[in-house]
């Protein structure tokens, strides 16, 4: 079993970021994990431990998420990425596998794209990277701002972490997660309330809708082709064509034909999963984090595989 992480600050340009610490081996390979829209990085608690005990691991809290400051904006997916690519650059960071889930595997294009050092391989784990069609939709319909958006109503005060998992231990798709996922998820996400009377959510509301609101705005698809580290893309299930306005949180945001615009990808199906399928299955997603550290096999030269 490794030990607990150790929580470590930076402050960029434009938000005060914190981040986790697993140690390695020198020599070993070091993962970057960057969670999903109103995560943290203490989710990835359980996968860690799957991972090769000599790697070093960083989880990386994006801003207005965990530990990382609050202050915005947050309407540019691109200020993420910049965050990310600051991080990167104050850790001197080279030819690591980079982990991203939902939003965090689009900040990891991000970061691969203004930093090709960085990153060997990257896994994207059910993606926010939809059609290109989605993205010709200006706006969320019948909604104006952030507060309109159904996440900005999720209950945010709380007695205490057990209280917020009590409550969602029965809810799908929660119920789906391993349970001791969900306690991560529950422990680590909520902070001490301003009052000094319980506990808040500790990525606000309005927070979580904002980033949702500004997905449309997210079009990284014309440059995909110039990353150059190999690509992993892990695609859940999808039971519907999402579009702008309709939130399903279990079904995948991914586009299938996503693998075809990257110089050396490789696209797995895995339609037994939800969009959660870090938290249903932590094992199963370590173990495809792991293999990209031997390279991926049949994608080379820019070509690229399917495979369900």
């Amino acid at each position: 079993m490794r030990t607990e992480p150790t929580l470590h600050r930076h402050t960029g340009s434009a938000a005060s970021l914190a981040w986790f610490e697993w140690p390695g081996k020198a020599g070993a390979p070091c993962a970057v994990l960057v969670h999903a829209t109103g995560f943290h990085g203490r989710v990835w608690d359980r996968l860690v431990q799957e991972l090769p005990p000599d790697w070093r691991v960083l989880a990386l809290e994006l801003r207005g998420h965990g530990r990382s400051s609050k202050d915005g904006p947050f309407d540019r997916w691109e200020y993420f990425g910049q965050d990310l690519v600051e991080w990167l650059d104050h850790l001197e960071l080279k030819d690591a596998i980079a982990a991203g889930h939902s939003m965090g595997g689009w900040a990891v294009c991000y970061a691969a794209l203004e930093r090709p050092e960085a990153f060997r391989h990257l896994v994207l784990i059910d993606p926010t990277m939809n059609s290109p069609e989605f993205y010709e939709e200006h706006r969320y319909p019948d909604m104006e701002s952030p507060a309109d958006h159904p996440a900005s109503r999720r209950r945010n005060e709380w007695a205490n972490w057990q209280a917020l998992y009590n409550r969602l231990q029965d809810r799908e798709p929660y119920s789906l997660w391993q349970p001791a996922v969900l306690e991560d998820y529950c422990r680590f996400g909520v902070l001490p309330a301003p009052d000094g009377e319980g506990c808040v959510l500790a990525c606000p509301p309005l927070v979580e809708a904002s980033v949702y609101m500004n997905s449309w705005r997210a079009h990284l698809h014309p440059r995909l082709g110039e990353i150059a580290a190999r690509v992993t893309i892990l695609r859940a299930r999808r039971r519907r064509l999402p579009k702008l306005g309709q939130t399903d949180y279990a079904s995948s945001p991914t586009w299938e034909r996503l693998w075809e615009l990257f110089q050396e990808a490789e696209d797995i199906h895995l339609p037994e999963f939800t969009h959660f399928l870090p938290m249903q299955d932590p094992a199963t997603v370590a173990g495809y984090i792991a293999a990209a550290a031997g390279g991926l096999p049949g994608a080379r030269g820019g070509s690229a595989r399917q495979m369900d």
